[in-house]
């Protein structure tokens, strides 16, 4: 492994923690285009499975589509300052 990729890794997982961080303003905003209440966690008893599960589907999008534009900017940052790439190129082929 090149050791510019062994410096990317603990980086690379602050910035998601901070990505999580940001990615909870972003849900509240979506969620509250279906319901004027917060996201109902699974602790809550009164709420239904549906807007549950509904609110988890939410809550997973923009988490997860928050993370892959936060780590792809940073990759995309270290390539311009290492001239290094840190991961594959493309996919693998099935």
């Amino acid at each position: 492994m090149d050791v510019k990729k062994i410096f990317f890794v603990p980086f690379s997982v602050g910035l998601s923690m901070v990505a999580g961080m940001a990615s909870k303003p972003l849900i509240a905003r979506v969620w509250g285009l279906f319901d004027d209440e917060d996201p109902p966690e699974s602790s809550h008893r009164q709420v239904s499975w549906g807007k549950l599960l509904a609110a988890a589907a939410v809550q997973g999008a923009v988490f997860r589509m928050t993370r892959a534009a936060a780590d792809r900017g940073f990759r995309r940052a270290f390539l311009s300052v290492t001239g290094s790439w840190p991961g594959d190129a493309r996919p693998d082929r099935r």
